[in-house]
């Protein structure tokens, strides 16, 4: 026999207390749309917001459809996928203070660095259309973290009960930009 985690605390007696948000929470989602424009993939660094949710969502899914935004001349579009602060400038119990749109962790969910995520030459991300959705929730994160909160999966220390954003980082710059759109669905349980 084995048992979860949340399910053996459950079964423990006396019994343990366990977050809402794991347990019966309430499941919630933040859907939108991005039109990219060269200016947007043209240099390192670029940012796209594509989500604002709770510090204390537990992320289920991040699914991301797309049209086709680079034509693949060398080099191909890159990006992380990560979280930056909302718009409310906190201060943390070790005295880090994040300004409004702060990068907190650049690829929290997603790092072109370890071949996992978002190279257009290597996955439907950005360089072949996608209608059919491609979930990015756990490109890098482990499985396990599902019952990670938002700001567990960025780092903090604690949580700063704000709204945080989910956003993609271009790491590489297209060289053939084409304009299009990309949709995410982030689907995420909560209190």
């Amino acid at each position: 026999m084995a048992k979860s985690v949340n399910v053996t605390l459950l079964d423990a007696t006396p019994r343990v207390p366990l977050e809402a948000a794991s347990v019966r929470g309430k499941v919630r989602t933040f859907v939108d749309t991005i039109a990219l424009v060269t200016a947007d993939t043209d240099a390192d660094g670029d940012i796209w917001y594509v989500a604002d949710v709770p510090s204390n969502a537990k992320i289920l899914s991040i699914k991301l459809y797309n049209d086709v935004v680079d034509a693949h001349a060398t080099p191909t579009l890159d990006a992380n996928l990560g979280v930056y602060n909302g718009d409310i400038k906190f201060t943390t119990s070790a005295g880090t203070t994040y300004a409004a749109d702060a990068l907190i962790d650049e690829n929290a969910y997603g790092d072109v660095g370890t071949g996992t995520l978002l190279t257009s030459t290597t996955s439907t991300f950005l360089g072949v259309a996608n209608v059919a959705g491609t979930e990015l929730a756990y490109a890098v994160r482990n499985i396990n973290l599902i019952n990670n909160f938002v700001w567990e999966d960025c780092g903090l220390p604690e949580d700063p009960n704000v709204p945080l954003r989910i956003a993609f980082t271009v790491a590489v710059a297209a060289a053939t930009h084409q304009d299009g759109d990309i949709s995410v669905v982030v689907t995420y349980a909560q209190e």
